[in-house]
C-alpha cells in the first residue's frame, strides 16, 4: 500500500502531471491512473524511477506505509 495523497502532493510541488510521470516510468497513463486509483502495485522499478524524478526525500513515508 502507498500513500496516494502524499505521491500526489509530491507530484503537484515538482509541477509534474500524470502523463510525464508515467512516461517517466514507462507505464501508459491510463496504467498510471489504475494504479493510483485503485491502490494497485507500482514495481519496484516503478518506485524507484519516481523517487528519482520527484526527487523524493523519504520515499518509505509514501510508498512503504
Amino acid at each position: 500500500m502507498f500513500e496516494k495523497r502524499k505521491l500526489q502532493a509530491q507530484m503537484v510541488l515538482r509541477g509534474i502531471n500524470a502523463a510525464e510521470i508515467s512516461q517517466a516510468i514507462g507505464i501508459n497513463e491510463s496504467t498510471f491512473y489504475r494504479k493510483l486509483n485503485n491502490n494497485g502495485d507500482f514495481s519496484r522499478a516503478e518506485i524507484e524511477k519516481m523517487v528519482e524524478v520527484l526527487k523524493i526525500d523519504n520515499p518509505l513515508e509514501i510508498f512503504f506505509n
